[in-house]
């Protein structure tokens, strides 16, 4: 365990899976934390264990980020205390339902949750972090934001939403310090599963990566400075010539006239 203080980590969706083990490895790579989560009992009880466990100091906040109040009480968190050095946009849900068998009131709440909360976390963080010379996001995309046939499209779509806001994140604010990371798991064993729709036990095993593996392949991508995390990926050339494949479209995509093919005969 480190006794080196790293400021305070803020992280959604905290009192389960993946944000849960977040604050775990976070607390123990010395960081205090801010946790939030709409279940209280579940947040106290891991506020306890962590404090127990490493010593820091674990702070609760019980909201609901799909709801206004909720939302903007943790944004006043993130705009007023200064000792936050490191957000994790965690909160989150999925659907595996196709369009015609999906609710739409459902995508909503989905995509209020994906995509604004964690915009609006996001937007009362950095000026914080550039007026204090520095801070860390970890945004928790998916695979399905490069793959978005393998379930749900409105989740699919809200990932590549969170994936494309962090590539922007990361050019806008190079030279500010702050330091970006898109973490895009596969299928990983929490709860998500069940309230998407699927529960995981109908998955097949080999997909299925347990959620202290996903969270500890995250951090090691983080520590070696990597953008974008995928935790199964074992070849991260092919990742890279995804990225050479972007970086070449961009000069190309706008021009004063169409593209010869496109004229008319």
């Amino acid at each position: 365990m480190t006794h080196e203080h790293k400021g305070t980590a803020l992280i959604t969706g905290a009192s389960s899976g993946i944000g849960a083990i977040y604050a775990h490895r976070l607390a123990r790579q010395g960081y205090d934390l801010i946790i939030v989560a709409r279940n209280e009992e579940r947040l106290k009880a891991l506020a306890s264990r962590l404090t127990a466990e490493t010593g820091r100091t674990v702070e609760t906040v019980v909201a609901d980020l799909g709801s206004k109040a909720g939302l903007s009480r943790v944004e006043s968190v993130l705009k007023e205390d200064r000792s936050i050095t490191l957000l994790v946009n965690n909160a989150g849900f999925g659907g595996t339902a196709p369009l015609l068998a999906a609710d739409v009131d459902k995508m909503q709440e989905m995509i209020e949750l994906n995509v604004t909360a964690l915009m609006r976390l996001t937007y009362a963080a950095v000026p914080g972090f550039v007026g204090r010379g520095g801070g860390t996001i970890i945004n928790i995309a998916s695979i399905v934001a490069i793959a978005p046939e393998l379930l749900n499209g409105v989740y699919g779509g809200t990932k590549a939403f969170v994936l494309a806001f962090s590539q922007s994140l990361k050019h806008e604010l190079a030279e500010k310090n702050i330091r970006i990371q898109a973490v895009l798991p596969g299928a990983t064993a929490t709860e998500f599963w069940g309230i998407a729709g699927t529960p995981v036990e109908h998955l097949p095993n080999e997909i299925v990566m347990s959620a202290e593996d996903m969270v500890d392949a995250s951090l090691a991508g983080l520590e070696q400075g990597e953008f974008a995390t995928i935790p199964a990926l074992e070849d991260q050339g092919l990742l890279a010539a995804y990225e050479q494949a972007r970086q070449a479209l961009m000069p190309k995509l706008s021009r004063s006239v169409p593209a010869p093919r496109y004229k008319a005969a």
